[in-house]
């Protein structure tokens, strides 16, 4: 029998709003539009210096969840107040033996939250810290959690490999953005990630309005985050090859981060000073007008010494939304969405030569630049539409909902 009033789901993450997850707010929006009542609780303190446009879309209420290590008394009184509105407290606290005392404290802040709106089911993004919290809170509350498994805090080798694992076992249900991350995750942990479902961050398709590609400038453009997996060293160091080629280009990247001051060496060293420009980061409408612009979008992603790589870099889905040709690695899930030869072109990872070859490819040959582009539309309408992968992940909440309530184990 249909349920009589919408799902009432609290989604927890480690801050909020963040300058580069546009993908959850997108989530948090297809949400709204279909009805379902939301509460965003953020576990750490916002240091963005800039946020997205999209932001003001959002209508659903955020709670910061105070992270301060907490005094003796007000830790007491904490528990107080818990064992007063939350009946499972004592029990629930049993079974964490190992459970961080600032952690637990905001746990019992976020059970309290959930009694108070009558919350149903706790969501996280990211398996590390916010789904500490969730599965705390969630087992205090005496509700289910679920959460996002994404890249970062699947792949690093900082990745506590069995607190993963006791998330893995204790949600609800376990969602991931790739068909690699699932593989990965259940030929790392077994049963524990039997029932890992893949869901692709989607895209509001209004939003990205498809431009044929057979007239565009010269112009090779990279989006993200400059941290090694983004591979940017890689990118800059074909353009050195194409500069040798007497390859006519100019290549933009777009973002900030650690690497800023080594890939501004790079681009000098190879004399690229003026074919290859650095432009900080930029919003979300700057980097669709950007992405509209240019004949070819790079996604050089690599694994990283640390081991971090991409899942699927959103932004690759969005440049193939709005269509702009991409060159991408075969790394990770990148390979689903970016289908050589058929969606983009791929090539191995850390291959300067072999991305210098596809983007002449695409940059020269505007017939291919439309069948890459006509054909990748056609891939993200099919399988990226935010409405339809947020109605999948309501019917997952809605299972989780009906079906038991977490239980805590030797809670980490």
């Amino acid at each position: 029998m249909p349920r009589a009033e919408p799902l009432r789901v609290g989604y927890v993450v480690k801050r909020y709003p963040r300058f580069s997850e546009t993908f959850i707010v997108n989530e948090i929006l297809a949400h709204e539009r279909a009805g379902m009542p939301l509460h965003i609780f953020a576990v750490r303190r916002v240091n963005e210096p800039h946020f997205q446009s999209i932001l003001a879309q959002v209508r659903s209420p955020v709670t910061y969840i105070p992270d301060s290590a907490p005094k003796t008394d007000v830790f007491w009184a904490t528990l107080r107040q818990g064992k007063a509105a939350l009946p499972s407290l004592w029990s629930a606290l049993g079974t964490m033996n190992v459970a961080d005392a600032a952690n637990l404290h905001q746990a019992i802040l976020l059970a309290l939250e959930v009694r108070k709106h009558g919350i149903e089911h706790l969501h996280a993004h990211f398996g590390t810290i916010a789904t500490t919290i969730a599965r705390l809170a969630a087992g205090l509350a005496g509700i289910s959690y679920s959460f996002t498994a994404h890249a970062k805090d699947i792949f690093h080798a900082e990745v506590d490999r069995d607190a993963l694992r006791e998330k893995l076992r204790d949600a609800a249900a376990v969602i991931t953005v790739s068909d690699f991350n699932r593989a990965w995750l259940c030929e790392q942990y077994g049963a524990a990630a039997a029932g890992v479902r893949r869901i692709y961050n989607g895209l509001d398709l209004a939003a990205f309005e498809y431009r044929p590609p057979a007239e565009r400038p010269r112009e090779i453009l990279a989006v993200g985050r400059l941290v090694e997996k983004k591979g940017f060293n890689m990118l800059i160091q074909a353009c050195a090859v194409l500069r040798v080629r007497g390859i006519r280009f100019h290549c933009t990247i777009i973002g900030d981060g650690l690497l800023w001051d080594s890939l501004t060496a790079l681009v000098s060293r190879h004399r690229l000073d003026e074919l290859v420009t650095l432009a900080g980061p930029r919003p979300q409408p700057d980097v669709i007008a950007a992405l509209h612009n240019a004949a070819v979008f790079a996604a050089p992603c690599v694994v990283a010494t640390d081991g971090d790589r991409d899942g699927l870099p959103t932004v690759v889905v969005e440049a193939m939304a709005l269509g702009t040709p991409c060159v991408s690695t075969d790394v990770t899930g990148l390979s689903e969405v970016v289908r050589d030869g058929a969606t983009g072109l791929l090539v191995p990872q850390r291959a300067p030569e072999a991305l210098a070859d596809a983007l002449t490819r695409v940059l020269d040959d505007g017939a291919l630049r439309v069948l890459l582009a006509e054909n990748a539309r056609r891939q993200i309408e099919g399988s990226f539409d935010v409405d339809r992968n947020a109605a999948e992940l309501r019917a997952t909440f809605g299972e989780a909902i009906d079906g038991r309530a977490t239980t805590l184990r030797a809670v980490g």
